[in-house]
């Protein structure tokens, strides 16, 4: 998948530029990355809302480019596309207006990104890393015959890319030599672009219409008033210390509206069925970096301290003081999270 060669074409180019012309190498080494690269950025959208996930794409794309090109189906996507073509850095959208593309379904959206990729001669293919992603990426690589690289943190160069392996233990740098690299993206590591000044033109994409061997059935939502969870600035989340479903729901949402909250939860809250799965933070679940995260009753499993440990302050409750969770967190609370939690939601309320 990853070569330590280093001469892709664009490589080769400055190495030529340098050799040939040593002056002009700096000046023109940018330049020449820019105008050769041509990046797409997948945009999730759901009821004609773009997803908050899909700009952090966007903001990885300009760092391979100036300027990107989106790219938009579903029933409403000409609207969509419209709405999101003030986002900067868009310098195009692509859309293509079918119902059959709402619910994601990785069986068709893989040939419909894999005709438009063709036809726009797209270098680099980037999206962020959701669960749609996660099933329709891999998909579209097998179908352009190249390797996918998945959740990224960083872009040191147009073929060189920075991930964490071994739930965020470690950092590993790869350089893939495939002509057309396909990309997902954490959205904590790369902030969202301005969604106002920008000036994107719209075109109506190519529609294969492709057979899909699957049959959407129905979805059960969580409906709920708080922030969304992937995007929230303040996370309050439970583990198994809760004990219970009841305790959950009697401990956590009061505390989590009176910080203005969105609710997470440990896989072991989960597994346990104190929660829904939609809430799971960890490595299985979603990666939040909010700007405080507080813990009640989670030991800090590493697992769990993968899709978290880039919050800007952590906050834990936990009666054991030897548990994980007190080596990664900011404040420490030692002590019993049903005298605790409630005791610290009245304080938060009379604020």
């Amino acid at each position: 998948m990853f070569s330590t060669a280093r001469h892709s074409v664009l490589r080769h180019a400055r190495t030529q530029l340098r050799t040939t012309h040593p002056t002009l190498a700096l000046s023109h080494s940018q330049s020449s990355l820019t105008r050769l690269l041509s990046t797409l950025a997948i945009l999730e959208q759901k009821d004609g809302q773009l997803s908050q996930s899909s700009l952090s794409a966007v903001s990885a794309g300009l760092k391979l480019s100036d300027s990107v090109t989106g790219f938009i189906a579903g029933s409403d996507a000409k609207s969509v596309a419209e709405s999101s073509s003030k986002i900067s850095g868009l310098s195009k959208i692509i859309y293509v207006s079918n119902a059959a593309y709402d619910k994601g379904l990785p069986e068709n959206w893989a040939p419909l990104l894999q005709q438009n990729i063709e036809k726009g001669g797209y270098t680099h293919i980037l999206a962020p890393h959701s669960a749609f992603a996660k099933s329709t990426i891999p998909r579209l690589a097998a179908l352009l015959d190249t390797q996918q690289i998945s959740d990224i943190t960083a872009i040191e160069s147009e073929d060189t890319f920075v991930r964490p392996i071994y739930a965020g233990n470690a950092i590993l740098t790869c350089q893939s030599s495939d002509t057309t690299k396909c990309i997902t993206v954490r959205g904590t590591a790369f902030p969202p672009p301005e969604t106002s000044g920008g000036n994107a033109s719209l075109e109506e994409g190519v529609d294969p219409n492709a057979s899909c061997p699957t049959t959407w059935v129905s979805e059960d939502l969580q409906k709920s008033d708080r922030p969304d969870l992937g995007s929230a600035e303040k996370v309050v989340s439970g583990g198994r210390g809760l004990k219970s479903k009841e305790e959950f729901d009697r401990l956590m949402p009061p505390l989590a509206d009176a910080l203005g909250a969105a609710i997470g939860a440990s896989r072991a809250a989960v597994d346990s069925g104190f929660a829904d799965n939609s809430l799971q933070v960890g490595q299985t679940g979603k990666n939040v970096a909010p700007q405080l995260y507080l813990c009640a009753g989670i030991s800090g499993a590493i697992q769990h301290l993968a899709g978290m440990k880039d919050s800007k302050v952590i906050a834990a409750i936990n009666k054991d003081p030897e548990a994980p969770i007190f080596q990664v967190a900011d404040v420490g609370l030692v002590g019993d999270l049903f005298e605790k939690v409630p005791e610290l939601t009245e304080k938060l309320k009379a604020q």
